[in-house]
């Protein structure tokens, strides 16, 4: 009997430390990222903040049949996907520019009036990024690090964003615009010496 006791309680322990360990490598996953990054660590996390407050105020407040998308990138803010109308967009535009804690810098509106892209576009979209993402890996620069490139993709335009050195950006929208599929590269970098 003592030995189902202690069976259970170890498996109640695994199942309730589950979360914990997920936690914990979530939190170790950040701390490496951000050692890579060129951006401190409080406009890493003021990015994310950046894009939760604004995916939070966009569902409370716009119309509902939109599909946005926020990227978030030392303060500049680029928004993606598709809205149900004009006034939408701009609603959704000045939402963003309106925001003061963290306070957005810039706003990107690469919104698109019209129905929500299809799953199949939408995959397609997550494909091409995958395949930008390793296609950053192939550029020898001296002290260029792909992840630092942060790669959008909405319906094949593929949009580049990062503190990165002229060289870097020539160097990575060269790359993107050789990846099958991608109608378009847009940069959206910030040069750093």
């Amino acid at each position: 009997m003592t030995g189902w006791i202690r069976l259970a309680g170890a498996v109640l322990a695994t199942i309730l430390l589950g979360g914990c360990a997920a936690l914990f490598v979530g939190g170790a996953a950040m701390g490496v990222s951000v050692v890579h990054d060129r951006r401190t660590t409080g406009t890493v996390v003021d990015d994310q903040t950046i894009e939760l407050k604004l995916y939070d105020v966009f569902t409370r407040m716009l119309p509902p049949g939109n599909r946005i998308s926020i990227t978030s990138y030392n303060g500049a803010a680029l928004l993606t996907g598709e809205v149900v109308s004009a006034q939408a967009r701009q609603q959704a535009e000045q939402i963003a520019r309106d925001l003061k804690e963290p306070p957005v810098r810039l706003v990107y509106n690469e919104l698109v009036i019209g129905p929500p892209s299809p799953l199949s576009v939408q995959s397609n979209d997550a494909l091409l990024t995958t395949k930008v993402k390793s296609a950053l890996f192939q550029i020898q620069i001296p002290d260029f690090d792909p992840t630092r490139v942060k790669v959008v993709t909405d319906r094949g335009v593929v949009y580049l964003m990062g503190l990165v050195k002229p060289a870097e950006a020539d160097a990575s929208a060269g790359v993107a615009s050789r990846v099958g599929g991608v109608r378009q590269v847009v940069t959206l970098f910030e040069y750093i010496n």
